[in-house]
């Protein structure tokens, strides 16, 4: 994997750049579609790469793991075998599914038991096994295993935690470095830099990592109930650390603000469900503003869901029968949503890239912001 910068914005750390893999290049800022299972939800691969456009989707270990298994996925020749899906992908390692199972999870050292919410069987991760497994997956760009601390953690906790993480990064780079990919493509792995909402621990945390001279870098643990404000607060610490000639990904993060918002900062990578799991309730995400479908102001609105036409379903249906298959429970509608939603966060960060490359990206923002998160 290789990245090259391509430009920065004049008044920002904003920046525009590529990342090289053997599935193909990825244009920056990218919001990746999550595809937890090896799918993203409701949305085929074709309307993925000639309506939404992505050009890079996620996977999850924890998740491929269990379902459906080691065995199927190495005879497939890997995810992109399995799932056919042919760009690039990229694995999320499963510390933060750990982290969600608290009830049912236990940290040690040597890596996390935690049991199966399938059917309740235990398991180990350990940083070696889960190297071990995301090169079955095969996924072009790889995480290290981390713990994922709750954005509330006292200092201890965050400590502690990051202490645990770094020991098992550690381990992670020996055991991904004496090991080969196995499906002829190459793969790279991102430590994740962790330390909660304390800025020393990020801190701490960026220069462990930074030190590691990887191929790119993930900013992890945010967006997990802490405010907002604290979250751009870290990403500016992490990013005064982390190296400028690699690509800086930001996990699980967010809104459309959010992602403007660290993107002014200087983050290149995203992920998150929010555009088809709010998608799914009947919420859209248009270039006017949000739209709650569910809502009855809809029901005689014979306009377009976009009249920006970011995707073919842009023009085609109306926000009345759009309500009116979420109100029949049709299976059309979340699909629609889905695929709407994910089109808009594509086409919000090919406009952010443009706007840095032209030189204007912070003026862009400020205009464009108000507008698209305004409730209509």
């Amino acid at each position: 994997m290789n990245f090259v910068l391509q430009s920065t914005a004049r008044d920002c750390a904003a920046r525009a750049g590529l990342i090289s893999t053997d599935h193909g290049t990825i244009e920056t800022p990218i919001f990746m579609p999550v595809g937890t299972v090896g799918s993203v939800k409701g949305v085929m691969h074709q309307e993925l790469e000639r309506e939404v456009q992505a050009q890079i989707i996620l996977g999850n270990t924890y998740h491929l793991y269990l379902r459906p298994g080691l065995d199927v996925l190495r005879q497939a020749g890997g995810l992109h075998g399995f799932s056919t899906w042919q760009r690039p992908m990229l694995t999320d390692s499963g510390g933060y599914q750990v982290f969600s199972l608290a009830a049912n999870r236990k940290l040690t050292p040597e890596g996390a038991k935690f049991r199966s919410h399938i059917d309740g069987s235990a398991h180990m991760f350990t940083p070696e096994s889960v190297m071990d497994i995301q090169r079955v997956i095969g996924a072009d760009i790889v995480m290290a295993f981390d713990e994922c601390p709750p954005g509330t953690a006292d200092y201890n906790y965050a400590r502690q935690s990051l202490d645990l993480t770094e020991q098992w990064l550690q381990r992670c780079i020996a055991r991904f470095d004496s090991t080969e990919p196995l499906y002829g493509h190459s793969q790279a792995l991102f430590p994740i830099v962790q330390g909660c909402v304390y800025a020393d621990l990020r801190r701490r945390a960026a220069e462990n990592a930074a030190s590691l001279n990887r191929e790119g870098y993930a900013i992890g643990g945010l967006a997990v109930g802490e405010p907002a404000e604290t979250m751009y607060e870290m990403i500016e610490v992490v990013n005064q650390i982390l190296p400028t000639d690699k690509p800086r990904y930001l996990m699980g993060v967010g809104t459309p603000a959010n992602i403007l918002e660290a993107i002014e900062r200087g983050v290149d990578m995203f992920d998150c469900v929010m555009p088809t799991r709010n998608g799914r309730n009947g919420m859209l995400f248009t270039t006017q503003g949000v739209i709650n479908l569910r809502n009855k102001q809809w029901a005689n609105d014979f306009s377009p869901i976009d009249p920006e036409g970011i995707t073919y379903v842009d023009t085609r249906y109306t926000k009345a029968y759009m309500r009116h298959l979420f109100a029949a429970g049709e299976m059309l509608g979340p699909q629609i949503t889905s695929l709407h939603n994910l089109g808009f966060y594509l086409w919000l960060v090919r406009q952010a890239r443009q706007h840095i490359i032209e030189g204007d990206f912070s003026e862009w923002k400020r205009r464009i912001l108000p507008q698209i998160t305004q409730r209509l």
